[in-house]
């Protein structure tokens, strides 16, 4: 018992301890007063095309007011805001985590879904497309093509600034409901991103992300020798073509044991030609068989040699970015609508997890709920309203077909008896006088 307290001891200091240097740079729930933290961009105002956000939980929620987030608006604009994190800072030997959720609410066909960190030499008044970052993290879709998590860096080297995209293909959520997006960049160049707290992709930054040179290369010097047989199979020489193989053999011919029937008639129904039957002689094309290569030495692989030209200067710090001032949103979209929220950028990845837990994991279940409910009541409805449309086709084809008139010219005689009916069928029966 001595020596388990000590050790419960130590957990729980640790776990203080870490809960009291991480650090929240920036944390945002888009509560009541959210506008007054963040800053609209002039892009494309003079050309009216620039959106706009506002605030909203959606169609679909957990909580009308701990739900509400900002939505894109209207279609076919281009949306940008950012706020200020308060304070210049770094994530120089400690992990870096953006979150944030998104919903694409309107079931989103072709628009981004991500988000940006951006230094403090940004020019945010009029923050676009052309505005240098850090980092952009998020969700972009456009059809079945672009359905992927961007996570783009900027490269921090002298020879030639660039922002590069992660080589993973990282698949995007595209149903309509919320769901959290996290980066984690580590001090030891590694990498994990998330999705509703499960990680989707981690690794090395330098494996993923092009910031330098390859480590080996393909050797100039080799090349695949002559000999080299990379055939699996082979055509079998001893396998040969059967000298009554006749290719030439129609698949159909015509069946000798039809005859043209009695009532055909030439002249109204054409030519009479007997139907096609299967040929019994047909073979189609003769196919020689395949073995097993005695000679396969398997796929050839172009043999590697270490790089020349591999400089590891300054890998060590690829993760490390000196300047972050900014969180912005910069998207277009066709079809607008999509919610974000629960913006949150720290150095500790745990707070980042129990964050998600309390806001996403909340209400997940309930959004759930909702979201089925309007499913099946806008099915029902659109079934009604398919039935009324075919009703009113039925109705209308009715309307439409011609109304048959009797000719009574020659039905004199008739009219009389009918009269004479019609003034028997006007005599009220005893019982109704």
């Amino acid at each position: 018992m001595s020596r388990t307290i000590p050790a419960l001891l130590l957990c729980v200091l640790a776990a203080l301890v870490r809960v009291a240097s991480a650090e929240v740079y920036f944390e945002e729930r888009f509560d009541a007063g959210w506008a007054d933290r963040w800053l609209k961009s002039d892009w494309h105002v003079s050309d009216g095309t620039a959106g706009d956000f506002t605030r909203t939980a959606g169609k679909w929620y957990g909580d009308a007011e701990a739900d509400a987030g900002v939505q894109t608006g209207p279609d076919a604009r281009f949306y940008a805001m950012s706020a200020d994190m308060g304070k210049t800072f770094t994530n120089e030997d400690k992990p870096l985590v953006l979150q944030f959720s998104a919903k694409h609410e309107q079931k989103l066909d072709c628009g981004g879904g991500y988000i940006k960190l951006l230094p403090s030499t940004a020019d945010v008044k009029s923050f676009g497309g052309d505005t240098p970052y850090a980092i952009m993290f998020g969700p972009d879709i456009c059809g079945h093509a672009t359905r992927r998590v961007h996570v783009i860096l900027a490269n921090k080297g002298d020879a030639k600034p660039a922002n590069l995209l992660i080589k993973d293909d990282i698949r995007a959520e595209t149903d309509q409901l919320t769901h959290v997006y996290t980066l984690i960049i580590y001090p030891n160049n590694s990498y994990v991103v998330k999705i509703d707290n499960v990680e989707v992709s981690t690794g090395d930054i330098e494996d993923r992300w092009d910031f330098l040179p390859p480590k080996t290369i393909k050797d100039p010097a080799a090349s695949k020798p002559e000999d080299w047989d990379d055939r699996p199979s082979i055509p079998d020489p001893n396998d040969v073509k059967p000298d009554d193989w006749d290719e030439l053999n129609p698949e159909l011919i015509p069946d000798v044991d039809a005859k043209k029937p009695d009532d055909w008639d030439d002249e109204e129904d054409g030519e009479w030609q007997a139907p096609m039957t299967k040929n019994p002689e047909y073979t189609g094309p003769w196919t020689q068989k395949s073995i097993a290569n005695p000679d396969y030495k398997g796929q050839w692989e172009h043999p590697t040699i270490p790089n020349p030209d591999y400089d590891s200067s300054g890998a060590e710090s690829l993760y490390k970015f000196t300047d972050l001032r900014h969180v912005g949103f910069e998207l277009w979209q066709v079809k607008s609508g999509t919610i974000f929220d629960n913006v949150l950028v720290t150095d500790d990845p745990h707070y980042a997890e129990k964050f998600a837990n309390e806001t996403w994991g909340a209400m997940k279940d309930a959004e759930r709920k909702m979201f089925d409910a309007v499913e099946k009541a806008r099915a029902a409805k659109e079934a009604e309203e398919a039935r009324k449309v075919t009703d009113a086709d039925l109705e209308a084809d009715k309307r439409a077909q011609p109304i048959t008139v009797t000719n009574d010219d020659n039905d004199d005689d008739d009219d009389d008896d009918d009269d004479a009916d019609d003034e028997y069928r006007e005599e009220p029966a005893h019982d109704e006088l």
